[in-house]
């Protein structure tokens, strides 16, 4: 809308000088008398006024109004004459009262033409002086605490003590203790981590500076320098002198330093990250400036924000155990009109969620209650939200989809169902269901895993078995020859697994307890490795099709479960 305001005063200028030109033509192109005419005008009084000029035509402007033009005698005598016969004697040429309108608004709009570009190239040359102003106001009171941190207790009890030196930094120094200057959150995605850094400052009742690592990258050189300057300015001049600076996502400007590059150190990204350096080893102990910063991969990030006096501190936010999904579960059903929900089953059956993974459950599931104008909350809209966030909503229209296609998402189903069932009894089969899905899935097949911190060598033998079950009962029913491409998902999988068991956890023979990643920089050929790869999977695949060959009955029965309810739950699986 700014732009469209020039116009105006363009469009005034160009209608202005259209007009002095018309009026200009039509105001010369007056009518011609002869000096005898003239005099006879005179001597009958008609004459009004005579605008007498060097020119060699004069103006002559009768009672009536009307002018013309004569030719100007130049007598020493005429102007007196004139005067003497009561006739107005004006020495200047007649103006319109329109030119003098079109000549005014034809100023006007130039003046505003003018005041509206010098305005435009100040706020341009504003623009350009202040890029390098961060957005990064305080939170002065963040409204979280501790108590809206379900589980995580370990994480919790690592920054209790920030808290308290927040609180009350003088005991501290009176002991000569140095608190951390900086701490890491790290951990996998939707663990809590700015959760935890908003219930610091929440419970020191401190302001909160958040902001982003990809805040202070730019393609202006020193722009991120300026605004990590910035940052630790405001945070310090704050009245309380204390504060939590929240950087999010640090390793988009805290990744290792490559020396090789020979950018001679004007690199934006190390400029800025020599910057955050800087300010964190000039902190006073007793300034009461605390830095938390979060990433998902500590391990890319430059060791010299990872030395003491720096990020000093490492405080790993897990996935959530059993009893921890219990409290997010009931946390976030605070407030939430809930009926007949087991909290402690949905604990159970949410292995592997994260805490932002269980409030979309428990959200989705409000909204399922929502859509069915249910009172509350029941057991049935969790379970149908916790299908939703595994695996995308249901379709609706499947009258396309062919008997035959319809057959084989069934053997595929009922292939992974039975091979979860005889590999890992102690994983229950919750859901399995051959109605498509909006995210792609054909069908799919949800067991539950027991939490445990670490996986063994064998269970990830018996989880292959289980990806390949799919592939494994198609081959079965239909012939190697009219396999499909159902099992797409279940081989990426399969692959990814097999791979990190050679290369990063020490199960393979080809490379032993050696880590591959510490080996490619040694170009090291690969293909004994996929060579290795291919064996393990064929030889599980193998152990699959004898399994399936020796539960036959079971998988046709399944099968024929599946086709004729189209979903089946864990009671619905009893093998024969």
């Amino acid at each position: 809308m700014k732009n469209k305001f020039i116009l105006i005063p363009i469009i005034t200028t160009i209608l202005s000088i259209a007009s002095l030109v018309v009026f200009n033509l039509g105001f010369g192109s007056s009518e011609y008398k002869s000096y005898v005419l003239f005099l006879k005008d005179v001597s009958s009084k008609n004459v009004s006024t005579v605008y007498v000029t060097p020119s060699p035509k004069i103006k002559v402007k009768l009672t009536n109004g009307k002018m013309y033009d004569t030719d100007n005698p130049r007598t020493s005598d005429f102007k007196e004459t004139l005067l003497t016969k009561g006739i107005t004697v004006s020495e200047e040429t007649p103006t319109d009262s329109k030119q003098i309108i079109a000549i005014t608004v034809l100023i006007a709009s130039i003046i505003s033409l003018l005041a509206m570009v010098i305005k435009s190239s100040t706020l341009t040359s504003k623009r350009m002086l202040s890029v390098d102003a961060l957005d990064a106001t305080a939170v002065e009171k963040s409204g979280f605490s501790f108590k809206d941190v379900a589980g995580n207790e370990e994480a919790k009890e690592s920054v209790k003590d920030i808290v308290d030196f927040l609180k009350n930094p003088e005991k501290y120094a009176q002991y000569g203790a140095r608190m951390p200057k900086g701490i890491i959150l790290y951990g996998e995605p939707g663990t809590g981590k700015t959760l935890l850094a908003k219930a610091v400052a929440g419970e020191a009742g401190v302001p909160f500076y958040a902001v982003s690592g990809s805040d202070f990258i730019q393609v202006y050189v020193g722009v991120g320098a300026s605004r990590i300057r910035q940052l630790f300015k405001k945070a310090k001049n704050n009245p309380t002198g204390k504060a939590v600076i929240f950087i999010d996502e640090i390793d988009a400007i805290g990744k290792k330093r490559d020396g090789a590059r020979g950018t001679g150190g004007s690199d934006e990204r190390d400029q800025t990250l020599n910057a955050l350096l800087t300010e964190m080893s000039g902190f006073n102990e007793k300034e009461g400036i605390i830095i938390m910063a979060a990433t998902n991969r500590l391990d890319i990030l430059d060791p010299a924000l990872l030395r003491p006096g720096r990020f000093d501190r490492h405080v790993e936010i897990m996935l959530p155990d059993v009893s921890a999904r219990e409290k997010i579960i009931d946390l976030h059903l605070k407030n939430k009109p809930v009926g007949d929900v087991n909290i402690n089953e949905w604990a159970h059956k949410t292995s592997y969620f994260s805490g932002a993974k269980l409030e979309s459950l428990i959200n989705e599931a409000a909204i399922l209650a929502c859509k069915d104008n249910s009172p509350t909350i029941e057991d049935v809209h969790i379970d149908k939200a916790y299908s939703i966030v595994l695996a995308g909503y249901e379709k609706k229209e499947r009258v396309h989809i062919k008997d035959i296609d319809k057959k084989i998402t069934a053997y595929h189903e009922a292939g992974h169902a039975l091979v979860s069932l005889k590999a890992l009894p102690e994983e229950k089969v919750s859901k399995v269901t051959i109605i498509p899905t909006t995210k792609g899935a054909g069908g799919y097949t949800l067991s539950i895993p027991e939490d445990s911190l670490y996986k063994t060598k064998d269970y990830l033998r018996r989880r292959i078995m289980v990806l390949l079950g799919g592939r494994a009962a198609e081959e079965i029913v239909f012939g190697a020859e009219s396999i499909t491409t159902g099992a797409h998902n279940d081989l990426k999988h399969i692959t990814s697994m097999v791979f990190n068991m050679i290369t990063q956890y020490g199960m393979g023979e080809t490379l032993g307890l050696l880590n591959m990643e510490e080996l490619m920089e040694l170009n090291l050929n690969q293909d004994d490795v996929i060579k290795e790869s291919k064996e393990l999977v064929d030889s599980l695949y193998e152990e699959v099709k004898e399994l399936l060959l020796k539960e036959k009955n079971n998988l046709d029965n399944i099968t024929n479960m599946l086709l004729d309810k189209e979903t089946l739950y864990a009671e619905d699986l009893v093998l024969n």
